[in-house]
C-alpha cells in the first residue's frame, strides 16, 4: 500500500496480468494506431481504468454506460474515468476518483498492474492513460445515475466469441473494432483498447473480419455516441 492509500503496483496480482501488463510494453499495436502519436495541442489530461475482475465464468472487464444527455460521448459504453484534477498525483489517482465518483466502488478495492502510453481523441480533445487494474470478485456497485446509467462486467470469454466481434466504419471510412455483447455495443478507443488487450492475453479467438457494419447502423441499433 502506498502512502496515499492506493494499493503498489503487482500487490496480489494474479500472475497473468502482470504478464499481460509487460506485454503492452513496445512499439503501439495496429488497434491503437488511431490514437498514438503527438498529443494535439491543448489536449486535455484524463485516465480510464481498465478494471479486471473474476466471476463465475473467469475474468471480466468493467464496461459503464453513459447518460444520453452528456456533452462528451452520450450514451457510449466505456471503461470508467475521466478528467485529470489539479490535486490528482497521478494518472492512477484521476483513474480511481473518477470511477469511485461514477460507481461507488472503493478504491481500496483495486489493485494497480500498470499504465499504457497516453492515446489521443480528437474529436474531444483528451489524451487518455488507460490504467489496468484488479478487483478480485469485485463488491457490488451501480451507476450514479446521472453521467452513469448502467454498469456491465463482461466475461472476457463473452468478448472473445466470435459472434460477438465486427468492424464498423466510421463516417471518415476508417475501420474500427467493435463488440457487440449482452445487447451491448462497444466501439471506439473502448473497443480498440480491448481488443488489443484481448489479443495479447491470448483470449482472442479466430473471428469474421470481413464483418464490417456502417457506425450510424449500428448505433440506431444499440445506441452510441459521436464518433472519437
Amino acid at each position: 500500500m502506498t502512502d496515499d492509500g492506493t494499493n503498489a503496483p503487482d500487490d496480489g496480482l494474479p500472475p497473468w496480468l502482470t504478464g499481460l501488463v509487460r506485454r503492452t510494453e513496445g512499439e503501439v499495436p495496429p488497434e491503437l494506431a488511431r490514437y498514438a502519436g503527438p498529443a494535439p495541442a491543448g489536449a486535455r489530461g484524463s485516465a480510464v481504468l481498465v478494471l479486471f475482475g473474476t466471476g463465475a465464468r473467469g475474468p471480466d472487464l468493467l464496461f459503464l454506460r453513459r447518460s444520453g444527455s452528456l456533452r462528451n460521448y452520450p450514451d457510449q459504453v466505456c471503461f470508467p474515468g475521466g478528467s485529470s484534477a489539479p490535486a490528482d498525483a497521478d494518472h492512477i489517482r484521476t483513474a480511481l476518483r473518477e470511477t469511485c465518483e461514477e460507481t461507488g466502488l472503493d478504491p481500496s478495492e483495486v489493485r494497480i498492474a500498470g499504465t499504457v502510453f497516453p492515446l489521443h481523441l480528437a474529436h474531444s480533445g483528451f489524451s487518455v492513460v488507460p490504467v489496468l487494474g484488479w478487483w478480485g470478485s469485485g463488491s457490488e456497485i451501480a451507476g450514479d445515475g446521472e453521467e452513469i446509467v448502467s454498469v456491465h462486467r463482461v466475461p472476457l470469454t463473452e468478448l472473445s466469441d466470435p459472434a460477438a466481434r465486427l468492424f464498423v466504419r466510421l463516417p471518415d471510412g476508417h475501420l474500427s473494432p467493435a463488440f457487440l455483447v449482452r445487447n451491448v455495443f462497444v466501439w471506439g478507443l473502448t473497443a480498440a483498447l480491448t481488443a488489443w488487450l484481448l489479443r495479447l492475453g491470448g483470449w482472442e479467438r479466430p473471428w469474421d473480419t470481413d464483418r464490417i457494419e456502417d457506425l450510424p447502423d449500428v448505433r440506431r441499433r444499440y445506441g452510441g455516441g459521436p464518433p472519437p
